[in-house]
């Protein structure tokens, strides 16, 4: 703009020597030179002036660029500052779920002690029982006598034999020996249940009241377990009378020798079962953890 006004100012000037034709020739020669170094830089500065323009334009572009640049970067740290919190809130979570599931396992392998340690003491208690039950019958006894311990149960198995006159369910005079020492055992350890089972062979029997195996092996077992009560003050609440017939045989019924073995009696000793239950019932719940 300056230099088109001293262009304009020139030339003002210019006209007015030549208005006044006061101008000499060397005069106007020198003022049409310096005329045309104005017009020259005047164009230069132009030049020069739309130059700048331009480089200002791209500038603004540039800046205006990387303003963007700035502003999505500012919204990627936020992101990456929300999943870094997500992050630290998850890892923190997990280790509570991992505190829990350690205080589960602590709970349980605690259960699972307290069961092993309840089971060896069953199964020592079942030792000393057997052990004790053996000791106190004679060589004879033991013929008609039974004792072993299958899976921390203890089975006496009594012969139809020595226990019951022949083909009936009344218990003989000579029963009440073994019985005694049987019902002494079970007194002494007043934390078992006791189950009298009675079994049959498969030989038919009809005689009058006894229709079948099923009611004579049910029969011979409420026999015991009365004269255990009556005659050997076993608490009756311990006490169970079960039958089986000839269904649950231990040999075969094929030969004498095997239907005398299927004919007994079995009395089952075994703990208490609302002990197991109560223990069962002291397992911890899945998820509840120890504090």
């Amino acid at each position: 703009m300056i230099a088109k006004f001293n262009l304009k100012l020139i030339g003002f000037a210019f006209a007015m020597f030549l208005a006044t034709g006061c101008v000499s020739t060397k005069k106007f020669n020198s003022l049409q030179s310096n005329y045309n170094s104005l017009m020259a830089r005047n164009s230069e500065l132009t030049r020069e002036s739309e130059g700048y323009k331009s480089n200002l334009d791209k500038a603004n572009v540039t800046i205006s660029g990387l303003q963007q640049q700035i502003n999505t970067e500012r919204d990627h740290v936020k992101s990456l500052q929300s999943a870094l919190d997500k992050c630290l809130a998850s890892a923190g979570q997990g280790n509570v779920n991992i505190s829990k599931l350690i205080d589960e396992i602590n709970a349980s392998n605690k259960y699972i002690q307290e069961l092993v340690a309840s089971k060896s003491r069953s199964d020592s208690l079942n030792m000393v029982l057997t052990n004790n039950l053996t000791r106190s019958l004679t060589s004879d006894e033991l013929q008609d006598v039974d004792v072993k311990v299958l899976k921390g149960v203890v089975y006496i198995s009594l012969s139809d034999n020595m226990l019951y006159k022949t083909g009936n369910y009344e218990i003989s005079d000579k029963a009440g020996d073994i019985l005694a020492k049987v019902a002494k055992i079970i007194t002494d350890y007043k934390d078992y249940d006791v189950l009298v089972d009675g079994n049959t062979d498969n030989v038919p029997i009809s005689r009058p009241n006894i229709r079948n195996n099923w009611d004579l092996s049910s029969l011979r077992a409420s026999s015991v377990v009365q004269a255990l009560q009556n005659k050997y003050g076993v608490d009756p609440k311990r006490l169970t009378v079960g039958g089986r017939g000839e269904y649950n045989p231990i040999a075969s019924n094929m030969t004498p020798e095997g239907r005398s073995l299927n004919r007994r009696t079995e009395i089952i000793i075994t703990p208490k079962l609302d002990q197991f239950m109560n223990l069962i019932g002291q397992a911890p719940a899945p998820g509840s953890g120890t504090n």
